[in-house]
């Protein structure tokens, strides 16, 4: 049984392992859509506190809502382009207003989603895990380098933070037993920020400029408006999300040891619409599961939803209290980038694990595996070749995740029908 202390600092170390991902998609939609400072640190005050209300409500659970896995949910990033779009065409209560009916649109969907679960059979979320994990890598070195766009991209000292950040995570994985063990990577981001602050790579300006309270108000942009074509692009949106979020459950499911039940993804959907009509009440985002997180429960073996209940609180704490949000910015891209190594790989690993259980020799298997994960890994590495393409089009298919994700269910269905009509061919001939 873990300690109260143990499983704050467990809870922290998801929070550290996400963070980043939460706070870039209110950091570039209100860049994108010229809001001021006050403007600015409202967004990502409110889009924390949604994270860690949507994530309490995915880990606890009733009877409808939320899959009791331990999943962090946070803002997806498939919404950011059309969110953008849509407040610089008509306002931000219009995106809101979308956003909303989105989150209705997922809570009643979810039952039918289910019902298509059948087409994820062990080749296909093997094959899904397994593009997750290798699709994230690609930000991994973006944050080892400095973070994209940074002036110091690529710079020595980078690269070198991210390596002494992730030789810390290993040699406590290596040496170091129980509960030490189990916060490696906080402790690799702990040793990490305290050698760029000796480099000088640190600063506090942030912190010191944060208010200390902000409380998240319903409709801070104004009261939702409502508009046929952004509420359809939305919804749009969230089908993605969807289909992204089930191979996370997958995962999760892989990493805790555990079968996924349908119930339990339909649940979890379910409590993602909820999530979502909340980011639209609130002024934040669209929220998914989390992909960030799974590599962190694979690596610390820690299975217990109690710790992931943690992380959902210190989320809605730092949404109430900038200041302390502002602290946990501090960590540089580069040991970030360190910790995302080891995450990463271990979510494509997990898929691997998956697959290994499936004999590629047969029926195909070797051809769907080898697709999707071609498709998916192309789409989330090189998204702009799919830039002349329609805007639903690109949604689609510059998500390495759904794109791949899409490539296995269909082939499997396609490759199946064939096995089948093959069957009476066979037995007939042989007659």
């Amino acid at each position: 049984m873990l300690s109260k202390q143990k499983v704050f600092a467990l809870g922290l170390q998801h929070v550290l392992a996400m963070y980043a991902g939460a706070v870039i998609v209110p950091l570039i939609v209100g860049g994108a859509l010229g809001l001021n400072g006050t403007q600015m640190a409202y967004l990502i005050a409110a889009d924390l506190f949604t994270c860690g209300l949507a994530t309490l409500l995915q880990v606890m659970g009733t009877k409808y809502f939320g899959s009791r896995l331990p999943v962090v949910l946070g803002c997806t990033f498939t919404a950011v382009g059309p969110i953008i779009a849509i407040a610089s065409t008509s306002n931000l209560a219009t995106a809101y207003g979308a956003i909303i009916i989105s989150g209705v649109f997922v809570v009643l969907a979810a039952p039918l989603y289910g019902k298509l679960l059948k087409f994820f059979p062990t080749i296909v979320t093997g094959s899904v895990v397994t593009i997750i994990g290798l699709s994230l890598i690609p930000v991994a070195m973006n944050n080892v380098a400095g973070g994209q766009g940074s002036p110091e991209f690529g710079q020595p000292r980078n690269l070198l933070l991210a390596l002494i950040t992730l030789l810390v995570i290993l040699a406590v994985n290596r040496w170091a037993t129980g509960f030490l063990r189990s916060v490696s990577v906080l402790v690799g981001l702990v040793v990490g920020t305290i050698v760029a602050y000796a480099m000088g790579l640190v600063h506090f300006s942030s912190v010191g400029s944060a208010s200390w309270v902000s409380i998240a108000q319903p409709f801070y942009f104004g009261t939702p408006q409502f508009n046929l074509t952004a509420v359809i692009t939305m919804i749009i949106v969230n089908i993605v999300s969807m289909v992204e979020s089930t191979g996370v459950y997958f995962a999760v499911g892989k990493a805790t040891e555990q079968k996924v039940e349908k119930k339990q993804i339909v649940n979890g959907l379910r409590s993602e619409g909820l999530a979502i009509m909340l980011g639209g009440i609130f002024n934040a985002f669209p929220y998914t599961a989390f992909s960030q997180n799974v590599g962190l429960i694979s690596l610390t073996r820690v299975k217990t939803r109690n710790v992931i209940f943690a992380a959902g609180g210190i989320m809605v704490v730092l949404g109430l209290l900038p200041k302390l949000a502002a602290l946990t910015t501090v960590v540089p891209n580069a040991v970030l980038g360190g910790a995302m190594i080891v995450m990463f790989g271990s979510v494509a690993v997990s898929g691997m694990a998956i697959l290994s259980e499936v004999d590629l020799r047969k029926d195909g298997n070797l051809l769907i595996a080898a697709c999707s994960i071609a498709v998916g890994l192309g789409s989330a590495t090189l998204p702009s070749m799919f830039d002349q393409l329609p805007e639903f089009a690109k949604m689609l298919l510059q998500n390495g995740i759904v794109s791949g994700s899409l490539t296995a269910i269909i082939m499997n269905i396609f490759l199946s029908k064939t096995k089948e009509s093959a069957v009476p061919a066979a037995s007939q001939k042989a007659s």
